[in-house]
């Protein structure tokens, strides 16, 4: 293990420890790629620096091996996130509401949702309100225009978030999932039709990264 200009070289990978002096939270984690002990090697310099540690895409399994060492991480199954706290952030003013369409699109939500919350932030959730039964966004609109920004969650054809959009004044961040039938190709069809909107103010994140719009989101709340 050798530190250099506030890095971390670990011969497998090079640990950014100045991220959370630039950007506000530590280097998060995604695990998929990484052998069970590279993810526990990287945790204990991440909290050994008093960061706080965050997992993303961490399977049950290697949360288990993880939890013998590490007895505070925290996991999320559904989220597939797991998190240790070593110091608390700073309580965010503003709320963030995460909306999905489906019940399907729930592990993408909350993906973004946990991410959220580990940063600092309120969340409220409205979940399973797509646009097949429109008047279930309608209903808590008073309650989502409290938001300081929006995450919506959408597969299939994508267009929630054009819907929430053109009856807020905040930003959208819109995650498409793969989440549909075949010529949804993946969450492809998703992306696109959130990519092209014609409601102004919607940003796009990659498909099913829950993570990246829940990160992006906790930036414009700060």
């Amino acid at each position: 293990m050798v530190y250099k200009s506030g890095l971390c070289q670990l011969g497998f990978a090079n640990l950014d420890l100045q991220r959370e002096a630039r950007r506000g939270f530590a280097e998060a984690v995604y695990c998929p790629g990484k052998t069970k002990e590279q993810i526990k090697k990287i945790s204990k310099v991440i909290l050994g620096n008093k960061q706080n540690l965050l997992l993303t895409r961490l399977d049950k399994k290697t949360y288990a091996y993880l939890k013998k060492t590490l007895s505070a991480l925290k996991y999320n199954p559904l989220a597939g996130i797991a998190y240790l706290i070593k110091k608390p952030q700073s309580p965010k003013t503003g709320e963030v509401a995460v909306i999905s369409a489906g019940t399907s699109d729930l592990a993408v939500a909350e993906e973004a949702a946990v991410t959220l919350e580990v940063m600092g932030n309120k969340v409220r959730r409205f979940y399973d309100v797509g646009v097949a039964g429109v008047h279930r966004i309608i209903t808590s609109l008073d309650q989502v225009r409290k938001a300081k920004v929006i995450i919506v969650v959408a597969g299939m054809e994508g267009a929630l978030a054009s819907l929430v959009s053109g009856l807020v004044s905040v930003v959208v961040i819109a995650v498409p999932t793969s989440c549909g039938y075949g010529a949804n190709f993946g969450g492809l069809s998703a992306l696109l039709t959130m990519l092209n909107s014609c409601s102004p103010g919607v940003a796009v994140v990659n498909i099913d990264n829950g993570f990246g719009a829940g990160y992006l989101a906790a930036l414009i709340n700060k």
